[in-house]
């Protein structure tokens, strides 16, 4: 592992250029010492009908990136590949990868990269499984490698402000919390897996895009996003969310491990498919100084109930997260803006807190900045495996259907031996196998 020269050029990669890789991309356009040298995905060119409305895909990236830096290093041809690791192989000047991929590849793609001393941004849920996110987090410690995970709420002011209003008691004693967002599944129709098998696009390579997932028929269900439904490949809107809308509860409270995990889902179809809609509770036994917190998850449109101090005629935010304390109850109505107490006698008479968390040169820029040899970025991937693994309890609850109790350090769950295969995930396939 080497870090990059202040005054040096971070070389980076894209491993996956879908709407969220290139996304990434836009927002490392602006810094003058990064550019983007190769893009890997197994799809040449295809419409991303969510987030740019326009095509996307490896040949696409090439085409810009090309375009982009070449006018600022005359000369510059940025290299497509579909497999990232024959780009790794090949070009050795790579310092840094982005892997925005499907969630099933993560992990493999992370830690591949970090064992060549490559930094890694991966995309938020950080791993498909608490195994895996377990491993990254020890690659990456291991390796010492400047890592973030992509949720970008954390570095903005207004999540920072919240958090220090918490630990400066100023909602006094916090025992509840809840965090919701309005996302559901995306193909609402469905109630089994596909088994017709339509043909591959030309300039798609579907067994690279399997990964280490057993071989199945090409369907354009799973590709592009909405793969998100299949627990094969995607975690639901539970996996898709928690890393940036309980974000600020996992930090704000310093959560670790819940005692006990119990979800409800809404509208169960096949047990291969995400549910429409679920709740799920997390316990968190306290300690001598700290209470017992309760901790619920809501999405597909479910919400918390308004508590009793909240205006009448004010409407009831879509997506927030909320505390609940012995002297007022405090809420977050996006990622990072500015939170609001309650009643507003309250927040009118409170003085909030000077800052004693640093402010964010921005999310980005925390990870080039640790490339560089600088502070560890927000959601390095010991904070972001911790965050990820209370998603990812979730999915085993609702997967089981069981109220979980949790032993966080045998990363096992003691009253349901089947969670086991859930917690470890799918065996890798052959040639996809890494320590």
């Amino acid at each position: 592992m080497g870090f990059v020269g202040a005054n040096e050029i971070v070389n980076v990669a894209l491993i996956g250029a879908g709407g969220m890789g290139m996304g990434v991309v836009n927002n490392l356009k602006p810094f003058e010492d990064v550019r983007v040298v190769a893009v890997a995905d197994p799809a040449g060119r295809y419409q991303d009908d969510f987030f740019y409305k326009r095509p996307v895909g490896r040949e696409v990236a090439v085409e810009e990136y090309t375009k982009f830096y070449g006018e600022r290093f005359p000369g510059f041809v940025c290299k497509g590949y579909k497999d990232f690791r024959v780009m790794l192989d090949e070009m050795p000047e790579i310092d840094a990868v982005i892997v925005a991929t499907p969630d099933h590849l993560h992990a493999y793609a992370s830690v591949y990269s970090m064992r060549r001393g490559k930094h890694v941004y991966c995309e938020k849920p950080l791993a498909h499984n608490i195994r895996e996110a377990r491993w990254m987090a020890r690659v990456a410690k291991e390796t010492g490698v400047a890592t973030q995970m992509g949720n970008l709420g954390h570095a903005r002011n207004g999540m920072r402000e919240a958090v220090e209003i918490i630990r400066g008691g100023g909602i006094g004693t916090v025992t509840e919390a809840h965090a919701w967002v309005p996302a559901a599944r995306w193909h609402k129709w469905m109630t089994a897996v596909p088994t017709d098998t339509p043909p591959v696009p030309e300039d798609m390579d579907w067994d690279l895009w399997l990964g280490p997932r057993p071989e199945r028929a090409f369907h354009d269900v799973y590709h592009p996003v909405r793969w998100r439904d299949f627990w094969t490949f995607g975690l639901g809107a539970i996996g898709d969310f928690v890393c940036h809308d309980m974000d600020l509860i996992c930090w704000a409270l310093d959560l670790v491990a819940p005692t006990t995990v119990e979800a409800f889902q809404a509208g169960k179809t096949s047990p291969e498919l995400t549910p429409h809609a679920e709740i799920c509770h997390f316990d968190f036994k306290g300690s001598y100084n700290k209470p017992d917190i309760h901790v619920t998850w809501w999405d597909g449109g479910l919400r918390p109930p308004m508590p009793s101090c909240w205006p009448e005629g004010r409407p009831w935010p879509t997506r927030g997260s909320m505390f609940v304390g012995s002297k007022a109850v405090m809420l977050c109505p996006g990622l990072g803006e500015r939170p609001e107490l309650f009643p507003k006698s309250y927040d009118e008479a409170y003085k909030r807190p000077e800052p004693t968390i640093p402010r964010s040169v921005g999310h980005h820029r925390e990870w080039i900045d640790a490339i560089k040899g600088g502070a560890p970025g927000g959601t390095e991937f010991g904070y972001a495996a911790r965050l990820t693994e209370l998603a990812l309890l979730g999915v085993v609850a609702i997967r089981t259907g069981k109220k979980l109790e949790w032993d966080y350090e045998a990363m096992k769950v003691v009253n349901c031996p089947e969670a086991d295969a859930i917690i470890q995930g799918e065996p890798y396939r052959e040639g996809w196998q890494i320590d």
